[in-house]
């Protein structure tokens, strides 16, 4: 099983090396249609990410679906590998946490939300709550760092 950050890494990766363009000009939308082989007239091709000025050929989608879906799986594989909290689950909260600045604001809504873990889930689920419990610790011990 690989740490939380390196598959988080490794899925960044995969993500970002599928071909997509980010287009927020004319010039550039011309560029990125090119990009994915296209012309600027061929709108009925492509896919648009909702409001991220994103698009990918219509064609990719099945491609695109399987990448998001093993993604997913292996998430959910990882997860399900942890029957304690205290590995994967526990570095993918402390992660988390690290990201969306725990230390700071002593919020862990906005980690959960990025999970995609409602306070409810954790909270059915002894793993989860372990996992939550201890990361929060650890960053609970670094907020004091910055005291």
């Amino acid at each position: 099983m690989s740490s939380y950050s390196d598959m988080k890494e490794r899925h960044e990766q995969e993500i970002n090396a599928f071909p997509m363009v980010f287009a927020f000009s004319v010039k550039q939308f011309e560029e990125g249609m090119a990009k994915l082989g296209l012309t600027p007239e061929d709108t009925d091709k492509v896919y648009k990410f909702g409001g991220t000025g994103g698009f990918y050929r219509r064609s990719d989608s099945p491609a695109l679906k399987e990448l998001f879906d093993r993604h997913e799986k292996e998430t959910q594989d990882a997860l399900d590998g942890d029957s304690t909290g205290d590995g994967f689950i526990f570095e993918m909260f402390d992660y988390e946490l690290s990201n969306h600045e725990y230390v700071v604001s002593g919020d862990a809504s906005y980690t959960l939300d990025m999970i995609g873990l409602s306070w409810e889930e954790v909270a059915a689920s002894k793993k989860l709550m372990r996992g939550l419990k201890k990361a929060i610790a650890v960053q609970d011990s670094r907020r004091q760092d910055y005291a």
